[in-house]
């Protein structure tokens, strides 16, 4: 019976004891996305790409394998993205996305401007966990390649970065930089 249900699941399994997505979860929300994505009507409640770029599921034991799902749901919000820019484009034109497009650009950039070490606020508690300074920089300055100088950069790139943990204000705070990296993959994911 496992055998079976493991073939017609849509993604590897992780080991009986091992922990991965939990999958009813995954499996619900990616009926949702579909039957959103596919549907002539718009009266359902919409599913966005900022929707799949900040979903989050639960571990489960013999759960799904996350990498797996992590990349699909990074494709999913690829599809999304670029669905919800024809739409713009459709709706409003295209000058509309390129003054939006343009806008989040300038907001980005600014912030990618400021010196290193002082792009991002530092933590007030002594010993939260924080973001390695030197880190975080160093994508900055790759992400001010890709804006400014055509640099190729993908946006797994940014969506798979992953800083040193530093210890209160030795680092950058966590939150901020998250946000920051949300509004760059959407940028990305928009324009690519």
């Amino acid at each position: 019976m496992d055998d079976e249900r493991q073939a017609s699941a849509p993604f590897e399994r992780v080991g009986r004891r091992d922990y991965g997505y939990n999958i009813r979860q995954v499996d619900e929300f990616l009926t949702k996305a579909r039957n959103y994505y596919n549907s002539e009507s718009r009266t359902a409640k919409p599913v966005t790409s900022a929707d799949v770029r900040s979903m989050a599921f639960d571990p489960a034991k013999g759960g799904y394998e996350p990498q797996a799902v992590d990349a699909a749901l990074d494709r999913l919000e690829d599809v999304f993205a670029q669905r919800e820019r024809d739409e713009m484009i459709t709706e409003r034109g295209e000058e509309a996305w390129l003054l939006q497009i343009g806008r989040m650009s300038a907001v980005l950039r600014a912030r990618l401007h400021r010196k290193p070490g002082e792009r991002f606020r530092r933590p007030v508690k002594k010993r939260v966990p924080s973001y390695n300074v030197k880190d975080v920089d160093a994508l900055c300055n790759e992400l001010l390649g890709y804006f400014e100088h055509d640099r190729p950069l993908s946006v797994d790139v940014v969506r798979r970065a992953v800083f040193r943990e530093a210890r209160g204000a030795d680092g950058y705070e966590e939150t901020q930089v998250d946000a920051f990296l949300d509004r760059v993959v959407e940028l990305m994911a928009s324009i690519d």
